[in-house]
């Protein structure tokens, strides 16, 4: 329902920040790595996630997308909810989960608070095939030229192509063809799949 947030830090905890937009004070639901990230900002822009629940109307906020995107699966997870998905995100960075869902490490996932051996075996069933997505995201925002990179990964992703050869091609194109805009890069990347 909502993308992101961007205003005034009015306040920030380990748990939440509020943020001012329009006049108006969000209380905003935050992991601590989030919390690290902003607390000596004013201005902010969090990537937010709405949960409607029956007793509660609650908005999450990550600092970067890849955060958002791994709260997501975590909540997709039978017997995770927002609460348990924000705490394994204060324990661990998001590189860190990923790397431990990737590789089976079930070990590293009953560590965290309220994560039994059930849950974690849950988590990385479900998550293991899903989870590669955010770490090919994470080095998209690493490179150079981001934007162009990422708008043509994300639509070559969405044509059916494999991310991470689609990856590999657009690395190569910008690499040869340094500033090469948005179409050309796609253009190119077809003709090389």
């Amino acid at each position: 329902m909502y993308e992101y947030i961007k205003g005034q830090l009015i306040e920030v905890t380990p748990t939440y920040a509020v943020v001012e937009a329009s006049n108006i004070g969000y209380q905003v639901f935050i992991s601590l790595n989030s919390y690290q990230k902003i607390q000596t900002i004013s201005e902010v822009l969090l990537w937010t996630h709405f949960v409607i629940r029956e007793d509660a109307r609650s908005l999450y906020g990550f600092y970067d997308k890849e955060e958002r995107t791994l709260f997501r699966h975590l909540i997709s997870v039978n017997g995770v909810g927002s609460n348990t998905a924000m705490v394994m995100l204060s324990t661990f960075p998001t590189m860190e989960l990923t790397q431990a869902i990737q590789t089976d490490d079930v070990n590293t996932l009953k560590s965290i608070k309220g994560i039994g051996a059930k849950t974690a075996q849950r988590i990385l069933i479900d998550l293991k095939d899903k989870v590669g997505k955010i770490e090919g995201d994470t080095h998209i925002v690493a490179s150079q030229n981001n934007t162009n990179k990422n708008e043509a990964l994300s639509a070559m992703v969405m044509l059916g192509f494999n991310k991470k050869a689609t990856e590999k091609v657009i690395d190569k194109i910008i690499k040869e063809n340094p500033g090469l805009a948005v179409e050309p890069i796609i253009k190119l990347a077809l003709k090389s799949l």
